[in-house]
């Protein structure tokens, strides 16, 4: 027992289930407010957006810092965002449209915030399917290029959040900020500035 709650993982898996569990509690004592629905189709997708924005943050957090070990809590980080995702699709699939695949193929091409936000959940499956180190092993150098669709995924993402919400773009506009911030961090340049400042921070200590 003492191993498990000394292992980052176990601790980092319980913090990726806290927002389910606040949607438990708050279901269970009647805080899901006027329209239960949208709040949990709005929670679970801000959640799945915060997951893949975390995931992303990743590599520019490892570079800044040195911490190679960082890189073993990406996968998953990503499989929470996934798991939200699949949250917020089924809530739209079965709550909110009770499974009327009809509607649900109309709304997909008449509606482009969901046309966006389906695109971009059905990108992510192939990446959740092959997350394990027995499918990297087999794609081999594929591997990569697939895992990279990720960039487009948080992209769409935002777009799916931008589109749907009509009156105050601010949270979504920040959730973009934050995105080309962290594609930003990838560019060469920025890869050199992120080791300047490690650097420099070694030499402070």
């Amino acid at each position: 027992m003492g191993a498990i709650l000394r292992n980052p993982k176990c601790w980092l898996f319980a913090v990726c289930l806290l927002p389910l569990a606040r949607l438990f509690v708050l279901g269970s004592g009647g805080g899901l407010g006027a329209n239960p629905i949208e709040f949990i189709t709005h929670s679970t997708g801000t959640w799945t957006l915060v997951g893949l924005l975390v995931t992303l943050s990743v590599t520019p957090l490892r570079r800044l810092t040195g911490r190679a070990d960082l890189i073993r809590y990406r996968r998953m980080l990503g499989l929470f965002a996934f798991f939200y995702a699949i949250l917020h699709f089924v809530t739209y699939l079965w709550l909110d449209q009770f499974f009327d695949f009809a509607s649900i193929a109309k709304d997909i091409v008449k509606r482009p915030f969901i046309t966006v936000g389906f695109a971009a959940f059905v990108l992510l499956i192939p990446l959740a399917v092959t997350s394990t180190r027995v499918m990297m092993r087999r794609l081999g150098r594929r591997w990569q290029p697939l895992h990279r669709l990720v960039y487009l995924i948080a992209l769409l993402g935002v777009i799916h959040y931008v589109w749907l919400v009509k009156k105050d773009l601010t949270q979504p506009l920040m959730f973009g900020a934050v995105l080309v911030l962290l594609l930003a961090m990838r560019l060469p340049w920025s890869r050199n500035a992120l080791h300047a400042v490690r650097n420099r921070l070694a030499v402070a200590r």
